[in-house]
């Protein structure tokens, strides 16, 4: 009688999730549209039906980036079902669609289809060179002027877009491609000291420096914004999923699944050998207790009741633990999803966190390069190292349920950690020596 009432369950289950795929064209269009219809209606209430300029003088700064905010979550949701759309309709072949005028799914006209899609370009064509110039192109410097330090390269990107004087256009030839400067390549006839100097004499006698400064320190201040906002997203999703995944996916099928076969208690020998040693030692705290109270010696009737209780407490214990075992290697798999669909959908994100990551490093004076290069490089690849990498090793396979092979842990202290110093010393020789010399010497100084 169970068995066919979990049956009905999970066949109307499967007939609820058919019938929310053949919906899944019709839906994802729907709220591509009614994102549509927002940004339109936002644009006719507060912009007079033109597009949603983020450097308008109109409102005042707190009223643009709520905008902003608006723009970007509604573009963001209107491509995105845009895709869907497309997806699930090259996935819907005609049997489906039979299957869905059965079932009682009405489709809606290709004239509708059609007059929807013309809305949704419409309305978002205006915006589809926008979000780099709001997020990448205002946001990240350059690459031809890396920043030396935060007050150098404020002051070069401030005289880049008020230039006093006409720049010369070399001409080149139409097939080659004009080559990026790098800050190892801009080695002058003066001491880079006194151009910095000159430069901001300069900017301070221009009657528009404060404006231009305003602007630098807004775009900086939303670097920083979207910055931390996205690594935080970064963190809180894939454990949000992970947990998610856990209590409500993989938990109840994992825990159906062992319950109905009964399966084993220990996923590994490590688990049986430890549950071993509880018991034992569990049998010797029992006779130290009896000992210390001077009581007549447990009878073997009594001392076997006791390692059952014991033993079975255990068996649960560990049967728990080879379950957890289990939904974590599913759960993982979902987290890891996760944070891959974030950084494939964050790609204007991920170019306004690398500058920024870009700003403070730059920033830093050379003993803090230095000490932050000694750090990293002692924790990783240094003398006491391999502890580390030994503890995280044995926390990931028993995060797992897996075997601590003392074997491949070994083998991967002795090589990885290696690796890694190979790398991270062709890195200070090749580039860092190149932009930033002085924080080598302080390195060098400071490991010696």
């Amino acid at each position: 009688m169970k068995n066919s009432v979990f049956s009905q369950k999970i066949y109307s289950f499967l007939l609820d999730t058919y019938r929310w795929y053949l919906q899944t064209p019709e839906r994802s269009l729907h709220q591509a549209y009614d994102a549509a219809l927002k940004i339109k209606e936002i644009e006719n209430k507060h912009f007079n039906g033109n597009k949603i300029d983020i450097d308008s003088a109109i409102y005042s700064n707190s009223v643009m980036d709520y905008f902003e905010s608006d723009l970007n979550k509604l573009l963001k949701t209107a491509k995105m079902r845009l895709t869907e759309f497309r997806a699930s309709r090259w996935f819907l072949n005609e049997e489906n669609q039979k299957a869905a005028q059965k079932a009682g799914i009405e489709h809606p006209s290709p004239s509708l289809v059609l007059e929807k899609l013309n809305f949704i370009d419409q309305v978002i064509s205006k915006y589809t060179t926008i979000p780099d110039q709001i997020t990448s192109k205002a946001l990240v410097v350059k690459p031809q002027n890396p920043p030396v330090n935060s007050a150098i390269s404020d002051e070069k990107s401030l005289l880049v877009n008020t230039p006093t004087v006409p720049p010369k256009i070399p001409i080149q030839d139409s097939d080659q491609k004009p080559k990026l400067k790098r800050k190892a390549d801009t080695m002058g006839v003066l001491p880079r000291s006194i151009l910095s100097t000159i430069n901001r004499l300069q900017v301070e006698l221009d009657p528009n420096s404060e404006q231009e400064v305003i602007h630098s320190f807004r775009q900086a201040q939303r670097r920083t914004i979207i910055s931390i906002r996205f690594i935080l997203l970064l963190i809180i999703v894939p454990l949000l999923t992970h947990q998610i995944a856990k209590a409500f996916v993989v938990g109840p099928l994992v825990e159906n699944f062992r319950d109905n076969q009964q399966m084993q208690i220990f996923l590994n020998s490590e688990m049986e050998e430890e549950a071993l040693v509880e018991l034992q030692r569990f049998e010797e705290k029992l006779k130290f207790e009896n000992l210390l109270r001077n009581a007549p010696p447990l009878l073997p009737e009594r001392m076997e009741i006791e390692m059952k209780k014991r033993a079975i407490e255990l068996a649960e214990e560990f049967r728990h633990e080879s379950s957890n075992a289990i939904k974590n290697v599913f759960a993982d798999i979902f987290s890891v999803a996760a944070f891959i669909w974030l950084l494939v959908v964050s790609k204007t994100s991920i170019a306004v966190i690398k500058d920024f990551f870009d700003h403070i490093v730059y920033g830093l004076s050379d003993s803090a390069k230095a000490f932050i290069i000694i750090l990293f490089t002692d924790i990783f690849v240094g003398f006491h190292s391999p502890h580390g990498w030994e503890v995280l090793l044995e926390g990931v396979s028993r995060h797992w349920g897996l075997p601590a092979n003392r074997d491949f842990i070994f083998l991967f202290i002795a090589t990885f950690p290696v690796i890694l110093d190979t790398i991270f010393k062709y890195w200070i020789f090749r580039y860092l020596n190149r932009i930033s010399p002085s924080a080598v010497a302080t390195y060098r100084n400071m490991n010696e």
